[in-house]
């Protein structure tokens, strides 16, 4: 079995993927928040940069519905070494589906064709796919996607099994995903709800031939999570503290002032307060913390007087 981190636009930087690999198990993959131009900024520079990522296997994801820019955005990913990209169709969001990317290109499978015929003949890196499985719940829906995928010599197709308009609420469509199983000879991988140990293993008894996972927010959730469910060792408390402290400190050099990087440690918590025991009170002086000293005193707290929850 293989593990994979999905990309959370924010959170999974350079910074989040090198430090979670100095502490916890390692993941076979990681993939870049995605990229829509092939002019990077600073930030995403940094975030491709191989020095960045060592001993890490990268794939860049690629958000676009524009076969030419997908390619320009491919070549200068090529710049830094990378062999693989990864084509973004799962994205759910509102401002992201309305210009028809992400999820939104499944609302159009004419279209859709046409966009993977030019990115395969021309692509000059191997392309794997994350999608989910429409848009709204229709009975061929999902089927003719997949005689669209079943065209194409993709590395890995990536299944998110929820249609678009569902976000992340209710369950995930495991028979969507069991039915690409039957119906498609890619190599795939499961994506969606994995935050327990309990939650992969019913996933494998329904999907005895599953390969690859890709975890996402279960493991911002939980840094945790892929040790319970290789069964190793739970990392403790006192892990998961240095884990905290790594992170704060390196967000402080790299980021100008003190409320960015509260901002971004804040956005990690609204995941990591699963972790413990009773951290309400504590998130509320977390999330009004205006300075470095407030926020490490609501934190030490929070760390001293309640339990890693391990599931």
């Amino acid at each position: 079995m293989k593990y994979y981190m999905a990309p959370l636009e924010g959170i999974t930087s350079y910074i989040y993927r090198s430090t979670y690999d100095k502490y916890f198990c390692k993941m076979d993959k990681y993939f870049t928040p995605f990229l829509v131009s092939p002019n990077f900024n600073l930030k995403e520079k940094l975030d491709l940069c191989p020095e960045n990522n060592l001993n890490i296997n990268l794939v860049p994801q690629i958000l676009s519905k524009d076969s030419d820019e997908f390619i320009k955005i491919a070549k200068s990913v090529s710049e830094y070494g990378y062999t693989t990209v990864n084509l973004n169709l799962g994205c759910p969001a509102g401002t992201v589906v309305s210009k028809k990317r992400g999820s939104g290109m499944l609302s159009d499978l004419y279209y859709l064709d046409n966009f993977l015929y030019e990115l395969f003949a021309n692509c000059p890196l191997n392309i794997s796919i994350k999608t989910r499985i429409g848009i709204w719940e229709q009975y061929d829906e999902w089927e003719e996607i997949l005689d669209i995928y079943s065209k194409y010599n993709m590395e890995e197709l990536i299944i998110h099994p929820r249609y678009q308009k569902e976000f992340y609420k209710g369950k995930p469509h495991l028979d969507a995903f069991i039915k690409a199983t039957t119906k498609i000879s890619i190599p795939l991988c499961y994506n969606g709800d994995i935050f327990a140990k309990e939650d992969f293993e019913l996933l494998k008894a329904k999907c005895p031939s599953l390969d690859n996972v890709m975890l996402g927010r279960g493991i911002l959730k939980n840094p945790g999570l892929l040790a319970s469910i290789n069964g190793t060792k739970a990392p403790t408390k006192s892990i998961i503290k240095d884990f905290h402290d790594d992170l704060f400190e390196q967000y402080q050099e790299r980021m100008s002032g003190e409320m960015p990087t509260l901002y971004k440690m804040i956005e990690l918590w609204t995941y990591m307060e699963a972790s413990f025991t009773n951290p309400e009170k504590y998130m509320k002086k977390i999330k009004k913390a205006k300075h470095f000293s407030e926020y490490k005193a609501a934190v030490n707290a929070l760390f001293t007087n309640e339990d890693y929850i391990t599931l």
